[in-house]
């Protein structure tokens, strides 16, 4: 079997910087185009790579867009480490806890990670299967936030729900019949609390449903039947943000 790579290439300027300031990952190079490195934004990136001593290479932007796998690179490409991520025990120790399941669109990946570390729900849950990685493209959408997040990605979804009702949190599924309107909810306090959003297509699983503390409702008035993923996420994670 093939060993996968220790490194991969970031891309887009909030992950750059973002990544910088955190300081969480080892930049080895950047690739920055070499018709616009004298942008605004760019400069600053470039002193910020000068004054870590990391090198930066001029380029056009065809190769950016090799590296990166993506024509969304905003003129900048980092080789970075792999997303550095933390064990569920680490995240079960936090009073505010986010649970991914069956969200299958990176791009609802990165916006609820957007949203989670908006809102102060710094420790993030992900399954091993059903959820993209923190790829690149998750980190772009997130717009550098995962790097300022604490996120597993070492049990399943179930798994996960089990040992968080063990160690005493309420658990808080969304789900379009849930039984609890999310504002009745929001008014008491919930410590600690994990809260399980799914994806548009298979929702949150029957299982954590059916052993959730609590399943909640977002009341709709419009006609449409839904909302997209990260916007509920967003909604609840506002009404659930920790005082």
């Amino acid at each position: 079997m093939q060993k996968s790579s220790s490194t991969e290439y970031l891309y887009g300027l909030n992950p750059a910087f973002e990544c910088l300031r955190a300081g969480r990952r080892k930049v080895h190079e950047a690739f920055i185009n070499e018709l616009t490195a004298n942008s605004a934004r760019l400069k600053t990136l470039r002193r910020l790579l000068d004054e870590r001593d990391i090198r930066v290479n001029l380029t056009d932007k065809g190769r950016l867009h090799q590296l990166s796998a993506s024509t969304e690179h905003q003129n900048v490409v980092m080789k970075v480490d792999r997303y550095p991520y933390v064990t569920h025990t680490e995240c079960l120790a936090a009073e505010r806890v986010l649970l991914l399941d069956n969200v299958e669109d990176p791009h609802n990946v990165g916006a609820i990670l957007r949203s989670a570390e908006v809102f102060g729900f710094h420790h993030i849950l992900l399954p091993t299967k059903g959820v993209p990685e923190v790829y690149p493209s998750v980190a772009k959408v997130s717009a550098g936030s995962v790097e300022f997040l604490n996120i597993a990605r070492d049990c399943n979804s179930v798994t996960y729900v089990q040992k968080a009702l063990d160690a005493g949190y309420c658990v808080a599924a969304l789900d379009a019949k849930g039984s609890v309107q999310l504002e009745e909810f929001a008014k008491d306090t919930h410590n600690p609390l994990l809260v399980v959003i799914g994806g548009e297509d298979k929702g949150v699983g029957q299982f954590i449903l059916n052993h959730a503390t609590a399943t909640l409702a977002i009341p709709q008035s419009g006609k449409i039947n839904s909302l997209n993923a990260s916007v509920a996420a967003s909604i609840t994670l506002y009404a659930l943000r920790p005082a």
